[in-house]
């Protein structure tokens, strides 16, 4: 037990990078830590990890035994699901990772009705606008809302939306509505950060996609705050219209540029392929494709 032990504590070194990281995780010293690596290249008879106080690396028999240590500890935990599920109830905790107004919105009622299924799940949610690395083992699905996946996961569509553009009545009303993919040259933009794209807005023009860099006067990683923004008529928006949909039942905004709406962004679960699935994953996963059908 102690050698699985250390063995996990050496994966979470090489996934997190740093012996404090982990310590944190964990919950235990930087001293126990070392500790635990200590005894597990005793055991080994080779170094693992080459650490000075400034920096980390990883040893080629490191690399070599994290790769299949990895593959150990996750038959492992597979073979402890799968004995767990030859009960039946679905338990477990399950980590999700969510952007910000997706999960805000979206995600907290679809949490809610999947919990009232299966009461013995306990759902931990991060929200967090920037991709996440599945492999540094912190979360179990990552959901995005993207038109570029990254290779080397299972992405599960479980919805989608269209990019639309925005602006208030007021603003269109003081500064005129824009006609062509050029007139927004002429208007204040509010942007949104971190998108795939940079600076650029993306739209369809007659079937071909188009990037234009657009005039930004303000510009947040918050879609909650881009659209109150937009709503007091600070300028023009270009956001899924998930975000929206609430904005456009009041009317505080309307869609310009109709004509050149993209192809709709569509939204992941993604997660590790693995060999088997807990049943906590898979049952979450399938509720969420049936919870949003058609509502967003």
């Amino acid at each position: 037990m102690d050698k699985l032990n250390n063995m996990q504590v050496f994966c979470r070194i090489v996934e997190l990078g740093t012996f404090a990281a982990v310590a944190r995780e964990m919950n235990l010293s930087a001293m126990m830590i070392s500790k635990y690596m200590a005894q597990l290249e005793k055991s080994l008879g080779v170094v693992l990890l080459n650490r000075t106080t400034r920096s980390l690396t990883v040893t080629e028999a490191g690399e070599s035994y994290y790769n299949r240590s990895k593959q150990l500890l996750e038959d492992f935990d597979d073979l402890e699901q799968s004995t767990v599920q030859l009960g039946s109830t679905v338990k477990g905790q399950l980590k999700i990772n969510a952007p910000i107004d997706f999960g805000g919105l979206y995600l907290v009622p679809a949490i809610d009705a999947y919990q009232k299924l299966y009461p013995e799940v306990k759902i931990q949610m991060t929200l967090d606008n920037k991709p996440v690395n599945l492999r540094h083992g912190l979360f179990d699905i990552s959901i995005l809302v993207t038109d570029t996946l990254d290779q080397g996961v299972v992405a599960r569509t479980i919805t989608q939306s269209e990019l639309c553009t925005y602006a208030s009545p007021e603003y269109i009303k003081t500064n005129g509505c824009p006609q062509i993919l050029d007139d927004l040259l002429n208007h204040r933009c509010l942007h949104y950060m971190n998108t795939p794209h940079g600076g650029r807005w993306v739209f369809n023009d007659k079937g071909n996609k188009v990037k234009v860099k657009n005039n930004w006067a303000f510009s947040t990683n918050n879609g909650r705050a881009l659209c109150e923004a937009a709503a007091l008529g600070m300028g023009i928006i270009q956001v899924p219209k998930l975000s929206v949909i609430h904005y456009l039942e009041n009317k505080q905004l309307v869609e310009v540029l109709p004509e050149y709406r993209i192809f709709p962004l569509l939204v992941y679960a993604t997660y590790l392929q693995r060999r088997f699935y807990p049943a906590k994953l898979t049952t979450f996963i399938e509720f969420l494709n049936n919870f949003f059908e058609n509502k967003v």
